[in-house]
């Protein structure tokens, strides 16, 4: 059977890294506010190394989708020519995308790649139980494993869950009221956030042309966010803070991104006396392409004609060959 544990291992080296890193800088090991600070920002950076380390993997998103902006005139000429034969279609497109080396579903790759970092951070935490204290997993110490079982946010146990039993917290040494409730909160900020970073996207490319990556902005969009309404109830209070975190700052770093390298949005206008405004790439970290105006050539001027020199008689502009006939009488 595969294995998972040198997830889990990788993910405490990181935790345990991060808490070691505040304990030395300063950071109370006992709880302020209720609130075990250094076990929390050893959470928040866990996700700020993740997302450092998968930076490129965002930047060939956002080419991916450049691309898939890029070839929507094309994607429409293919929807019009072969509307009613949709397996052909498919193909078609599939055909396309090869073409081009544009992948529809390169604007999920970043949430997959981080899939193992969760299931990771969840297991770790489902086992921070005071009842085991004296024991040690994935390279802990006795005394960090201990630490990290005690550890609260508002006086909230970091393993405790929305949908945890009467039993469970008393288990955590936890009052269940402040359970549900700090838990309740980040679930609605970690439903909240999820919809933005879909939709701060979205708004900015629009809706793509293409059926298959339509319904996967719609998934990504409506399905998750909808879908957390459930499994969020059953997620650490510590696995929340991770994917609130993460939601942050992909919120974060997709503003940059888009305000440095705006989308390619197709012209509605024409700049007067220059034509159409077309996209034309420029240079740049993500190959951004910006709209400029195409030049177009002005109507040829008449021609000038000469007048007559000095002291010549001057030109009749009408036909030589037709004179007029002469008066009789």
């Amino acid at each position: 059977m595969f294995s998972l544990d040198w997830i889990y291992y990788a993910i405490s080296w990181i935790l345990l890294t991060w808490h070691s890193a505040w304990d030395a800088i300063g950071v109370p090991v006992d709880a302020v506010i209720g609130t075990n600070w250094a076990w929390i920002l050893a959470i928040i950076f866990l996700v700020v190394t993740v997302r450092v380390i998968l930076f490129p993997v965002f930047v060939k998103q956002i080419k991916s989708q450049r691309a898939m902006q890029a070839l929507q005139p094309k994607v429409k000429e293919l929807q019009e020519k072969h509307k009613g034969d949709r397996e052909t279609l498919q193909k078609e497109m599939m055909e396309l995308y090869r073409k081009e080396k544009a992948n529809p579903l390169m604007g999920c790759l970043p949430i997959f790649l981080q899939i193992p970092v969760f299931l990771g951070l969840f297991h770790t935490l489902k086992r921070l139980n005071p009842e085991n204290q004296g024991k040690t997993l994935y390279g802990w110490t006795v005394d960090q494993f201990n630490s990290a079982s005690s550890a609260k946010l508002l006086t909230a146990p970091i393993s405790g869950r929305f949908g945890s039993t009467a039993d469970e917290l008393s288990q955590l040494g936890a009052n269940t009221g402040t359970v549900k409730v700090v838990a309740g909160i980040l679930v609605l900020i970690m439903i909240a956030t999820t919809y933005l970073t879909s939709r701060q996207m979205i708004l900015k490319t629009g809706w793509s042309d293409d059926p298959q990556q339509r319904m996967v902005q719609r998934i990504m969009l409506y399905g998750i966010p909808v879908s957390l309404l459930v499994s969020g109830s059953i997620f650490p209070i510590g696995v929340i803070i991770y994917w609130v975190t993460n939601n942050l700052f992909t919120l974060g770093q997709q503003q940059w991104v888009l305000r440095k390298f705006p989308p390619l949005v197709p012209p509605k206008k024409s700049v007067p006396g220059k034509g159409p405004v077309q996209p034309v790439k420029t240079g740049g970290l993500l190959g951004r392409k910006t709209a400029q105006p195409v030049a177009t050539k002005a109507p040829a001027a008449a021609p000038k004609v000469a007048g007559p020199k000095p002291g010549a008689k001057p030109v009749n502009p009408k036909k030589t060959g037709s004179r007029p006939a002469k008066r009789q009488g």
